[in-house]
């Protein structure tokens, strides 16, 4: 017998990939967490019955979620990381020799505990002395915080169940709080293509163009995420992710990357016309 993993992403529209086995499944104080093994994509971690990530391709979402803002502030040592528990946001970070302190937050202390167990190619490096994991609630955290970090990852799960408050005009008004003069902010912003989710994409995005002086969407493909036409969000108190780009820098680093390259850093930010409309009406 064939055991498949399915995701809904519409009424109409499934998405399936065949499992070899489950390695493991549990109900936190939060969420159903489930690890799955499979011939095409490796293991997956997913959360409620929503794909997280894969070992195939998550190395798609981490480096764009990381090394974009890097290569646009040109002095990050503070980082607080909201969410992101499978620690693939960290592991790119502490690539960066000039990072001095990564804060983790992370609401479900099951979740890092399967991660480190069974996905270590992305939970390898929350260990690193410059990383501090705190369990809490990213959006109660941020409230106390003041001037305190150049860089804000949002890596939260959707906007629903314990990533919902994530979402809101108070939590991003917060991370500009908690920023210093020259800080910027990235987060996940769902995908364009579905009504359902580019409507959540649409209500972060007005938002986010509330709170910040500069604020820019970026894209990428993510096969296993809904559409795989993924969109990111880039809030900054001053930095263009464009014209302030130092990709001398990037070469200078010399990192070995598969996703991420100089080019793929514009031509992210150039959308398809279907994205700028959406983005218009809400601006």
């Amino acid at each position: 017998m064939e055991l498949w993993f399915t995701e809904k992403h519409t009424d109409d529209v499934n998405f399936s990939i065949k499992v070899d086995r489950q390695l493991y499944t549990g109900q936190s104080d939060f969420q159903r967490i489930d690890v799955f093994d499979s011939p095409e994509f490796g293991r997956f971690l997913t959360l409620d019955g929503y794909m997280m990530l894969t070992e195939k391709d998550e190395f798609i979402y981490h480096e764009m979620i990381v090394h974009v803002p890097m290569m646009v502030h040109p002095d990050v040592r503070t980082v607080l990381v909201i969410g992101g528990g499978d620690g693939g946001a960290v592991r790119e970070l502490v690539r960066y020799p000039g990072v001095e302190h990564i804060d983790l937050v992370e609401i479900d202390p099951q979740v890092v505990a399967v991660c480190r167990k069974y996905l270590p190619q992305t939970a390898c490096r929350l260990d690193d002395p410059r990383v501090a994991i705190h369990y809490e609630d990213g959006l109660k955290f941020v409230r106390t915080c003041e001037n305190a970090y150049d860089l804000i990852i949002v890596d939260s799960t959707d906007p629903f169940g314990p990533g919902e408050g994530l979402f809101t005009k108070e939590f991003y008004g917060n991370c500009f709080k908690a920023l210093r003069a020259e800080g910027l902010m990235v987060n996940q912003q769902e995908s364009p293509f579905y009504p359902k989710d580019a409507i959540a994409m649409q209500r972060a995005h007005k938002r986010i163009v509330e709170s910040f002086p500069i604020s820019r969407v970026y894209q990428a493909h993510i096969p296993t995420y809904p559409s795989g036409h993924w969109l990111f969000g880039f809030a900054s108190k001053r930095w263009h992710p464009i014209t302030d780009f130092n990709r001398q820098r990037w070469t200078d680093l010399g990192f070995d990357t598969r996703y991420y390259n100089s080019s793929i850093h514009t031509g992210a930010f150039a959308l398809p016309n279907y994205v700028k409309k959406l983005l218009e009406d809400v601006e």
